[in-house]
């Protein structure tokens, strides 16, 4: 049987990961792998994670398994989290309209939702902005759905092209297809939605009838956790129903504990309980039970008022840390020639930026530099710090 295997390629992500670890350079730069480093170039465990996880090594008396849609105190308190903003707490109303399970991260989201939209509607597109994180295409395309692509960053300009956006979704897209939009901290491009462009795209999804599906990965590591969050409560409140994945690997740094949720809001309280019924039987189909000890982290944490208010503190310093070291690059590039790089690179948001560097640019930084970025030069600015970004600066302006 197995003989009959095909070859497939290596992920470009994860060949870019060994060839900088097998860099003998004590001065690589490693802006490739999307995972948050501190100054010393470590993914820690926070603080807050640590102690709720002492906490439930004191008071946790089963493994047994916590249900097919997962741990009820994680999917209510996420929910509350990325939908209540600065109250806190969503309406009692909008809870009953929401179907959510807990999922194995967020690519397990957005799979479980794939499959939620085959069930429903197995002829939508599901159209995915250019560039987008590169994951999403196989993994929503694999639940059997079709894709297309709107335009989106604009790599002249270093910005979010929002009309050609609109335009284009509004002579392609037709009524019942579904929109991936990023909710903050866009992978790869770093390029935001304003606020008053989410004012219009959700009036617009209304008028043309269009299920807007939020990719939630990135929360609290762009401006902050109110304006990270609201371009989905803008969609929520206007559009009648909304799809949303989102992840605690970044903000939480649970990246091993896989830990998710996927949520539908509904337009009203029969069809959510008809939804739930759906996620649990894909969930069942899938992997039968969701992990339940990071999700389990999550529910503490956000749980306790102590513990929640360290990893509040925690996530502002990684945020501010990263939007310091885009104001380092930024000024180290402002020179002839890379005014539009420092600019973008300063207004930019979350972890990511795309630099306009060709396939050949970026090979020569990896080459000649060891600076290890992807071939569409995407860099992920926590991998750098104070003391390695004029170097990156200066081999950045070299190569271009």
């Amino acid at each position: 049987m197995f003989e009959y295997l095909v070859p497939r390629q290596p992920d470009a992500i994860i060949a870019l990961m060994q060839q900088c670890k097998a860099d003998t350079n004590p001065d690589k730069i490693d802006l490739g792998v999307g995972v948050y480093k501190d100054d010393a170039g470590g993914t820690t465990i926070l603080r807050a994670v640590k102690a709720a996880e002492q906490q439930l090594w004191n008071t946790e008396t089963t493994k047994s398994y916590v249900g097919i849609r997962g741990n009820d105190d994680f999917r209510h308190s996420m929910l509350d989290l990325i939908l209540g903003g600065d109250a806190g707490k969503i309406s009692t109303d909008l809870m009953d309209r929401i179907a959510s399970a807990q999922a194995a991260g967020g690519s397990g989201a957005l799979r479980l939702g794939a499959e939620l939209i085959k069930s429903a509607a197995p002829d939508a597109t599901v159209w995915v902005s250019t560039p987008t994180w590169a994951n999403h295409i196989p993994l929503i395309s694999s639940a059997g759905l079709k894709m297309g692509k709107y335009p989106y960053y604009n790599r002249e300009t270093l910005g979010v092209d929002f009309e050609d956006m609109v335009a284009h979704l509004s002579a392609k897209a037709k009524a019942g297809d579904v929109v991936l939009v990023h909710g903050c901290c866009h992978n790869p491009s770093g390029a935001d939605l304003s606020p008053a462009q989410w004012d219009q795209l959700a009036d617009f999804f209304v008028e043309k009838d269009l299920l807007p599906y939020v990719d939630l990965a990135y929360f609290g590591l762009g401006r902050g956790m109110s304006e990270d969050s609201y371009g989905l409560r803008k969609l929520v409140e206007i559009c009648p129903e909304v799809m949303i994945a989102a992840s605690c690997s970044k903000n939480f740094a649970l990246y091993k504990e896989r830990v998710g949720l996927i949520a539908v809001v509904c337009q009203d309280t029969d069809t959510a309980v008809i939804a739930r019924s759906q996620l649990g039987s894909i969930q069942r189909k899938i992997i039968s039970m969701p992990p339940d000890h990071g999700a389990k982290l999550v529910a503490d944490i956000l749980g306790d008022q102590k513990l929640r208010a360290m990893w509040v503190d925690e996530l502002t310093e990684m945020r501010e840390r990263m939007r310091d070291l885009r104001k380092q690059l930024s000024e180290a590039l402002n020179v002839q020639g890379g005014e539009t790089i420092a600019a973008a690179v300063k207004d930019q948001n979350g972890m990511f930026s795309t630099l306009p560097l060709s396939v050949d640019q970026a090979r020569k930084l990896r080459s000649d530099f060891s600076i290890y970025m992807t071939d569409s030069g995407r860099i992920n600015i926590a991998g750098a710090n104070n003391r390695n970004i004029p170097r990156l600066a200066e081999a950045i302006l070299s190569v271009l």
